[in-house]
C-alpha cells in the first residue's frame, strides 16, 4: 500500500483541529437556561441519550457546558444554533472523538462515554464529518467497500442496497469521488457511513458550502435514509430547512440547551425565529 493510499475507515484520521474558532466556541455570556417550546416530547424508547455533557478540546476550556440530547428510534433530531454554540463539539463528544469531563452518553442501554470512535462504529452508530468524508482518489464502488471495514461478509449485498437507496451512485460507481459534485459527494459519504448497517447516523453540517440545488438533494437524502429505518442526529446551519424535517430539535447557545421542542414548533416559535432563524416565523 503506497503512502497516499487510504487506511481502513477505522484507522482513517478525523479532522478535529484545535483552532481559534474552536476555542471561540466558549461563549462568555451568562449561563443560558433551557427553554422548552413543546413539552410533548416523551421518548418511549430512546436509542441515544447525552446527559449534561461538559467538555472541550483542551483542559479547562469547556465548550459544552451541560448539553443534553435524546433521540428515539426512527427520529430525525436536528441541532441548530449560532456559530460557536458548540454544535459540532456535541456530536464529536457523542461519537467518542473527544471525551467529556462530565456527563454520560448512552447508546440504547450501553454507557459509551469516552469509548473510541472505531468501537462505537461497531456498536451501531456511524458519523459523517463535515469535511474529509470520502476518499477522493477511489471510485464510488471502492469507497463503499472501504465503508464495510472489517464486515466483509455480505459486503456485495450491502453495496447493492446502497445502490438501490442512491441510484445515482450506481450510475457513477466507476467514477472517482474527486469528480463528484458537492451533493453527490455528500450522498456517497452517507452511503459509506451506512455500510456497517448502523441504527444511528450522526451528520455534521451535511449541507455546508453547497449550492441551493445540492442542499435540497442533501435533505432529500436525509429523509430517504430515515425512511429506511435509521435514526438521524444532524448538526445544521441551514436551520429552517433542517427543522422543517425534524421530529425533534435543539437550539444551542453558549454550549447549553436554549430551546427544545418538536421541529415544527421551533420553526414557528417567534422567539426562536427572531433570535436564530434570521427573522419572524413564516
Amino acid at each position: 500500500m503506497s503512502a497516499d493510499e487510504p487506511t481502513s475507515p477505522d484507522e482513517a484520521p478525523v479532522d478535529t483541529p484545535i483552532t481559534e474558532a474552536a476555542v471561540d466556541d466558549q461563549v462568555t455570556t451568562a449561563d443560558v437556561a433551557e427553554t422548552v417550546v413543546s413539552d410533548d416530547l416523551d421518548v418511549v424508547q430512546p436509542v441515544l441519550r447525552a446527559e449534561h455533557l461538559v467538555g472541550g478540546y483542551v483542559p479547562e476550556v469547556d465548550i459544552l457546558r451541560g448539553c443534553d440530547l435524546t433521540a428515539a428510534d426512527g427520529e430525525i433530531v436536528v441541532v441548530v444554533g449560532p456559530n460557536g454554540a458548540g454544535k459540532s463539539t456535541l456530536i464529536k463528544a457523542i461519537f467518542g472523538l473527544i471525551t467529556p469531563r462530565e456527563g454520560r452518553v448512552y447508546l440504547r442501554d450501553a454507557d459509551i462515554t469516552g469509548t473510541p470512535a472505531n468501537r462505537i462504529n461497531g456498536l451501531g452508530m456511524s458519523y459523517v464529518p463535515q469535511v474529509n468524508n470520502v476518499f477522493p482518489s477511489l471510485t464510488i464502488h471502492e469507497n463503499l467497500q472501504m465503508g464495510a471495514a472489517k464486515r466483509r461478509k455480505g459486503m456485495d449485498a450491502r453495496i447493492e442496497e446502497m445502490y438501490e437507496l442512491f441510484p445515482r451512485l450506481r450510475e457513477r460507481r466507476r467514477n472517482r469521488a474527486e469528480g463528484l459534485s458537492g451533493g453527490e459527494r455528500q450522498m456517497l459519504a452517507v452511503a459509506r457511513a451506512l455500510m456497517p448497517q448502523p441504527s444511528v447516523l450522526l451528520l455534521d453540517e451535511p449541507s455546508a458550502g453547497l449550492a441551493p440545488k445540492a442542499v435540497a438533494e442533501v435533505f432529500e437524502t436525509v429523509k430517504r435514509v430515515n425512511d429506511s429505518g435509521v435514526t438521524i442526529v444532524m448538526i445544521e446551519q441551514n436551520a429552517r430547512a433542517a427543522l422543517a424535517i425534524a421530529n425533534r430539535g435543539y437550539v444551542l447557545e453558549g454550549g447549553q440547551n436554549r430551546f427544545t421542542g418538536r421541529g415544527v414548533d421551533l420553526l414557528n416559535d417567534p422567539h426562536v425565529a427572531e433570535l436564530y432563524l434570521g427573522g419572524a416565523a413564516d
